[in-house]
């Protein structure tokens, strides 16, 4: 993998909400599993406002990841299922070797448990909360879409790209694609909030997956990175379109760091 990219990694509900169940007058049952109403992303937007918001963020790190895609999946079915959570079937196979119920996977970097799973149809099943959704690019999915996949790592798993959480911190849109030979530069919008811990040769994960930033650009408040060619091929990104999401997960230094200094630490240390 070049410097200037790795692979993949995901992210976790931080909270769970008090949710209404949404059915869309249009929508058609699967003939695959009649649980589920199903619809376009458009229409799971009027889903997501419902409940009480809620802000806060979860400190403990459950799980880790690296932000090396391990496979690419496919969305088989996504809606609201009987008992009122909105759930999402993903076709994969690396991702499910040795799977458990409970079991941690990061797709396109935000990361889920598994509910259930299906070995011989090669799917497993995760379930998503209205806040996973406001916070995530998952709201953009249909059945067909591809996504990224990472399992969380283990104590004995190589550590190929930076220490993901799977915590989206936010979206950023994709402003530009340009092609320079066989790479592929990108460059991503995302809010001021956001981009102060962006940094030019700092790691970010998009999608899960694990990249070197190149440049920050503060007053168009965009950042780009650089694509080699094998990443294009095995990302979800290079599919995506001008215009469209994708999630955001910072590296988690920057914000230990911001945290110390707002917190007197340094002021603390300077009596001894």
């Amino acid at each position: 993998m070049a410097a200037s990219c790795s692979l993949t990694f995901s992210s976790r509900t931080p909270a769970v909400l008090p949710m209404c169940r949404f059915v869309n007058p249009k929508s058609r049952p699967s003939n695959v599993d009649g649980r589920f109403n199903y619809f376009k992303p458009s229409i799971l937007r009027a889903f997501i406002p419902l409940g009480k918001r809620i802000t806060h963020r979860q400190s403990t790190i459950r799980c880790l990841f690296t932000g090396i895609v391990e496979e690419m999946g496919t969305i088989k079915q996504l809606g609201v299922a009987d008992h009122g959570g909105f759930d999402m079937k993903i076709g994969a196979k690396t991702v499910l070797e040795g799977v458990n119920l409970g079991d941690s996977i990061a797709v396109n970097g935000t990361c889920l448990t598994v509910t259930n799973f299906d070995l011989k149809a090669s799917d497993f099943m995760v379930g998503l909360a209205p806040e996973t959704l406001r916070k995530t690019s998952l709201v953009e999915l249909e059945a067909g879409s591809l996504v990224n996949l990472e399992r969380a790592v283990t104590p004995t798993s190589r550590m190929g790209g930076h220490f993901v959480q799977g915590h989206v911190d936010g979206t950023g849109e994709i402003v530009s694609m340009d092609q320079e030979g066989d790479s592929l530069w990108v460059k991503v919008k995302t809010a001021k909030d956001l981009l102060k811990y962006v940094v030019p040769k700092g790691f970010i994960a998009v999608d899960g997956t694990s990249l070197t930033v190149v440049d920050v650009f503060d007053e168009e408040e965009c950042f780009n990175f650089m694509l080699v060619a094998y990443t294009q091929q095995n990302v979800v990104i290079p599919l995506k379109k001008v215009g469209q999401k994708v999630n955001l997960e910072v590296d988690i230094l920057g914000k230990y760091v911001e945290r110390l200094l707002s917190s007197g630490f340094v002021d603390s240390i300077k009596n001894y």
